[in-house]
């Protein structure tokens, strides 16, 4: 048999259409299940390769899609990631994954490394707003390759985005607590540069308002999403003349260090403290005592992203497609702010 097995000597072999065996190893949605399958083994069994960069030529698209995430080893990116992947895989598009680390470098670097690859559009959740990463964002769009932001966005004419509601979030959560008899409220809140962390402060601020309690600049501690972080912020609250007797955390790490400290210290869960985390990652309902959580729908976002997305790279219009997805918040309330 020839070194180059072409679709033709597919077809041949199957006794069907050379049209039908290309759309089956395009993943055609019009042909069977059980053809593509049919077809996908007959090409593995003959050794046959697809020539990628013609099929692009002719095309215009690489079917490659890049996705850029603060981090890799987080449910709720890795969720995002599954969902994208999901939604894109059926009709044809292979996902390129790449995680900043949350240092601005490597988000230019990751940017850069993605256009020169051709994808076709990247979704993507900034790292940070900073000036020095505007002109690299910018060129994505200079260069007509969609771009989606997901749960952390940077707002840009022309690009859409998929969110969901962090205000919202952050004044349910904090009236959960406050409807569980608390009457001071510390907030633990991420970079205070980005719009999911300032909207969430916003809706703290506000349930408190609605509730005629005082909002204490003092109970506002930005932290890290990490354990050890949750754990020095409740060592700072704890020294202050009049304690929290509820805390709403905008990570479920920092509200589960938070947890460990309190207990540590003889303070009980939530009979002293009731706590609140954002998240919900899934230590958080299998503990002993889990821990009150926001759910991110982070599956349904990333289908939403992989949509919009879709709908931009089939857009034939010459006007730009631009949409603002919001999803709704859900909480999970559990044991750690149960007190009725």
């Amino acid at each position: 048999m020839s070194d180059k097995v072409t679709i033709y000597d597919i077809a041949k072999t199957l006794n069907i259409t050379a049209a039908t065996v290309s759309r089956a190893l395009n993943n055609n949605p019009k042909i069977s299940e059980a053809t593509r399958l049919l077809v996908l083994e007959t090409a593995a069994k003959m050794n046959y390769k697809q020539n990628k960069l013609a099929q692009s030529l002719r095309s215009g698209k690489s079917h490659n899609v890049g996705v850029i995430v603060p981090r890799i080893d987080s449910n709720f990116f890795a969720s995002v990631i599954r969902g994208i992947e999901e939604e894109l895989r059926p009709v044809g598009y292979h996902v390129i994954i790449t995680q900043t680390n949350e240092d601005e470098v490597r988000q230019s670097e990751n940017i850069t490394a993605l256009l020169n690859a051709q994808v076709d559009g990247i979704l993507m959740s900034i790292s940070n707003v900073s000036e020095a990463n505007d002109h690299v964002i910018n060129n994505v769009v200079k260069q007509n390759v969609p771009l989606i932001f997901f749960d952390r966005k940077k707002e840009m004419p022309g690009v859409s985005s998929v969110t969901i509601n962090d205000f919202e979030a952050g004044y349910l959560a904090t009236k959960n607590l406050i409807e569980q008899g608390c009457k001071r409220i510390a907030h633990l809140t991420g970079d205070l540069s980005l719009e999911i962390f300032i909207n969430r402060k916003k809706g703290y601020q506000k349930a408190l308002l609605d509730n005629d309690l005082v909002f204490n600049e003092d109970y506002v501690l930005q932290t890290k999403s990490s354990v050890d972080a949750g754990r020095q912020a409740v060592q700072r609250l704890l020294g202050l003349n009049t304690p929290p007797d509820g805390i709403f955390s905008s990570s479920d790490f920092a509200a589960l260090g938070a947890i460990q400290e309190l207990r540590e210290r003889g303070i009980k869960i939530p009979k002293d403290v009731c706590v609140f985390g954002f998240g919900n990652e899934p230590f958080t309902r299998f503990m002993e005592l889990s821990i009150s959580s926001v759910d991110q729908s982070p599956l349904e976002m990333g289908r939403m992203a992989a949509k919009v997305f879709l709908e931009q790279i089939n857009n034939t219009s010459k006007v730009k497609i631009e949409k603002k997805v919001v999803l709704n918040p859900e909480l999970q309330i559990r044991k750690s702010s149960t007190r009725i």
